[in-house]
């Protein structure tokens, strides 16, 4: 029989006591509510994802570039890091795990990250290097779930989605306008997307089966329930409960901000984190608890099979929240958190525009809440205060205090990526701003550069859009300290001071190649100051005032003498992370000997010795830490191993080998000991690259690396001591005019530039005949006449044509009338377009004073 006897229960410290029903012999709570288990301190930036598969695990990820596996054990109760993983040098936005196999007694984890790639690794065995990689997104892996069968879903900003199996790609989803910021599997063949255009969308293996609609901002989070449907959230603060029929269920309302993650408890209660310094656990369709937290944003949540929740948050720490009471933080500590919560100071961008006099005082809290989680802001002599109900204690519990803080940490969407700011700039009155996204790692002059480009602006009002951002971003440093990884060989970015690459004192530009990290040249000078044209027409793009009016100049200011040409020093494209390029190289190999249909494309022995030669050269070269040994250098036959490979493999499989040919071609010179050579090694690698194939746009994502590594083998093919008269050379320029120039990335025209500027250096040295320097020419015009985004590009090709020119009058040659026409009327054009960068400025006077 029931008894109705009525039980104190203690509630954490702070809190008054609740009471229980004892009903006959088991005891159960009315209403338990969680609190702090645990702390998890070892991230030094936001963490970004957690999960959460067994009692004793916990994954994280965070912007620190590390995942971390958090264990527990009978003989060590308390989690602690058991493995530190390097999952990139960019931020990991991304954890899932995958189930215990045979070859990962203790399973996977799976990161994703800036780097555009999806990292695998063994948890049995943690290593530096992943144990497998999948590429094929573009931009930055926001989302990852894994099937009980270990099938991997990833979400990227590219608008798609990837469905991996065996650790290969079995399809590709297509269909959102916008980034992908959510993925569930649903079983083993349906897949649910959630997308910053504010639509899911349900696959059933590559087919796209129906699109839900409802949310009124880009939806962040999805989760399954089981026997219902399944759980979004949004950024318009809402979580709705769907069938998968596409019926919607009902909506939860209660988070004041963005909702970023939703979780399951084992009960079939949602748990959720958000913008709103916020996990709310909701049971029955009502919020039953709020768990503040002393961070802005609470990026993801997750929950254990005990029913335990984790949180990770933009402080940096994982917390553990349970209601079993013998798993609660000591007293002291539970005090030491509440005290901590309510010390925080909130942005007022949190809770929206505050008029002070318009609030209430401290009598406002003399009447209760409507629902738990309820807020109310408070006048409080001169701060204003926030109060949030606590339902189960019938009391307002003090949350922090509200302060101005634009910028301070909550990241803002736009077009469906994330920025640190989303100014409104008014250019008109009457007419509607215009946004302005801003990241606080980027070059203020590429972020105006891009926002006047967008909104078909002058570019001459650049300078006041820098000063703008400049002025609302203050005590921000700009520029990012972050490493950069090579997405295809994992190599880091060069750091001034280091042997492994070769730069040359060309600007004050600190550019790192996205696909081998190699650096852009480095110089002494200041940053480049924006000068705007010095007589044209200008009105500030705020204010609408004129400053000064003129005829614009009919071209560029000419230099009395050259102070920069002639430049002779070459840039080679040299770092890179061989033994991963080797790994690389030999799982291909693995893949083609495994399959019955590509087994004879696998390398024969012979090749194998040879390759396993060149990459421990290749290795120890480019390793300052490794001693110096006697290892030999490669020679013709290693680079004719390479070309037989090259033009046996299929041309998908050949990026590490490309890579490969980079290196060879940069640190092995006299390898190619012959013209011929050289020829077969130029051929073999323009046509695996599909240099003859129609350039359709898009380029599929295997072609267009290809494209970008053999643009970057040629540059290194130039450098100190080649001979310009060898028929190599013409066979170089020739397949340079098959590319058409609209279709090369920011990257792959910067590649091309750094060829021109190589020959250039050399021709000082040995000369180039008249037919090969036409053919430079006419490809640094095309270059000149049609970029208008990328400076550096225009920098590299100023430099060509400046080098060209100067040895030509050096020789007495003339440039051809008409390619002297077509410069002198180019270079007011390039003036106008990059006039914001002083190095690009004295440039073009010097170039133009050779004309």
């Amino acid at each position: 029989m029931f008894q109705s006897d009525i039980q104190t229960s203690k509630g954490p410290p702070g809190r008054t006591s609740r009471t229980r029903w004892e009903i006959d012999t088991m005891t159960t709570l009315l209403c338990p509510w969680s609190s702090l288990s645990a702390t998890l301190k070892a991230h030094t930036s936001d963490v970004r994802a957690v999960n959460s598969p067994t009692n004793d695990m916990i994954l994280s990820a965070s912007r620190d570039s590390t995942a971390i596996s958090w264990q527990k054990s009978p003989s060590h109760p308390k989690f602690t890091p058991e493995a530190v993983i390097r999952a990139s040098t960019r931020y990991v936005n991304a954890v899932a795990y995958i189930s215990p196999t045979p070859d990962a007694p203790k399973g996977y984890v799976v990161t994703g990250g800036q780097d555009a790639i999806v990292n695998v690794f063994s948890l049995s065995s943690p290593k530096e290097d992943p144990d497998f990689s999948l590429l094929g997104h573009s931009e930055n892996v926001c989302a990852l779930d894994v099937t009980p069968g270990g099938t991997i879903v990833s979400g990227s900003w590219d608008r798609t989605a990837r469905v991996w199996k065996n650790f290969n790609l079995a399809y590709e989803l297509k269909g959102h306008e916008l980034s992908v910021w959510a993925v569930l599997a649903v079983d083993e063949e349906q897949i649910l997307t959630g997308s910053a255009d504010k639509t899911i969308k349900l696959w059933n293996q590559h087919k796209l089966i129906s699109t839900f609609r409802g949310h009124q901002d880009a939806v962040r989070g999805l989760a399954l329930i089981p026997d219902l449907g399944f759980a979004s959230c949004s950024n318009d603060s809402e979580i709705r409960v769907w069938t998968l029929g596409g019926d919607l269920i009902y909506s939860l309302s209660g988070h004041t901000s963005f909702v970023y993650s939703l979780s399951i408890l084992p009960s079939g209660g949602i748990v959720s984190g958000g913008e709103d310094r916020s996990v709310r656990v909701w049971k029955d369709g009502e919020c039953s608890q709020v768990l503040v937290h002393p961070a802005i944003s609470v990026w993801s949540v997750s929950t254990m099979p005990n029913g335990d929740i984790v949180s990770g948050c933009s402080d940096g720490v994982v917390r553990v929240f349970t209601e079993v009471e013998d798993r609660w933080a000591s007293p002291e500590d539970l005090k030491a958190y509440d005290d901590m919560v309510a010390s925080q100071a909130l942005p007022s961008q949190q809770v929206g525009d505050i008029k002070k006099s318009d609030l209430a005082g401290t009598e406002a809290l003399n009447a209760p809440g409507k629902k738990p989680g309820d807020t109310k802001m408070i006048r409080n002599g001169d701060i204003v205060e926030v109060y949030q109900w606590d339902a189960d204690n019938t009391t307002w519990q003090r949350v922090g205090e509200v302060v101005d803080a634009v910028g301070q940490g909550r990241k803002q969407l736009y077009q469906g990526k994330e920025y640190d700011y989303v100014f409104d700039v008014d250019i008109q009155d009457g007419v509607p701003p215009l946004k302005l996204p801003y990241n606080v790692t980027e070059n203020p002059f590429t972020a105006a550069q891009r926002f006047l480009q967008t909104n078909d602006l002058p570019l001459s009002y650049i300078d006041q859009v820098v000063n703008f951002i400049e002025k609302n971003t203050a005590g921000v440093k700009l520029g990012s300290n972050e490493e950069y990884v090579d997405p295809f060989t994992g190599a880091s970015r060069y750091r001034s001071g280091g042997n492994s690459v070769q730069t040359t004192n060309l600007g004050p530009s600190t550019y790192v190649d996205p696909y081998t990290g190699a650096s852009r040249y480095s110089g002494n000078s200041a940053a480049p100051s924006a000068v705007p044209p010095a007589s044209s027409e200008y009105m500030d793009p705020f204010t609408g005032a004129s400053r000064y009016s003129g005829a614009p100049p009919s071209k560029p200011p000419t230099s009395a003498s050259p102070k920069r040409i002639p430049m002779a020093a070459w840039t080679l494209y040299k770092p890179a992370n061989v033994p991963l390029m080797r790994q690389k190289t030999f799982e291909v190999d693995g893949r083609l000997r495994d399959e019955i249909s590509t087994s004879s494309l696998a390398m024969y022995p012979q090749e194998l010795a040879s390759l396993e030669e060149t990459f421990a050269y290749l290795t120890h070269i480019t390793d300052p830490k490794l001693s110096n040994s006697n290892l030999p250098t490669p020679t013709a036959s290693n680079v004719d191993a390479i070309i037989q490979i090259i033009q046996r493999w299929p041309s998908a499989a050949l990026y590490p080998v490309f890579d490969l040919s980079r290196l060879v071609a940069a640190f092995c010179p006299g390898a190619f000991d012959t013209p011929a050579l050289k020829s077969r090694f130029i051929q073999a690698l323009t046509t695996a690259g599909e240099w003859s194939s129609p350039w359709n746009l898009p380029l599929q994502k295997s072609r267009e690396i290809n494209l970008t590594l053999v643009l970057k083998a040629l540059a290194n093919m130039f450098q100190e001591g080649t001979k310009l008269d060898e028929p190599w050379v013409n066979e170089v320029l020739s397949a340079l005019s098959l590319l058409p120039y609209e279709v090369l990335s920011k990257v792959q025209r910067t590649c091309l530039a750094t060829i021109l500027f190589n020959i250039s250096c050399t021709q000082h040295s040995s000369p180039l005949d008249t037919l090969q320097r036409q053919r430079v020419f006419e490809l640094a015009l095309q270059i000149l006449k049609n970029e208008r985004a990328d400076s550096e590009t225009v920098y590299r090709t100023l430099f060509a044509v400046g080098n060209a020119l100067y040895t030509m009058k050096s020789s007495g040659n003339l440039l051809k009338p008409s390619q002297n026409q077509v410069l002198d009327e180019t270079l007011p054009s390039i003036s106008q377009t990059f006039g914001s960068e002083a190095r690009v400025q004295d440039l073009i006077g010097e170039v133009a004073s050779l004309l």
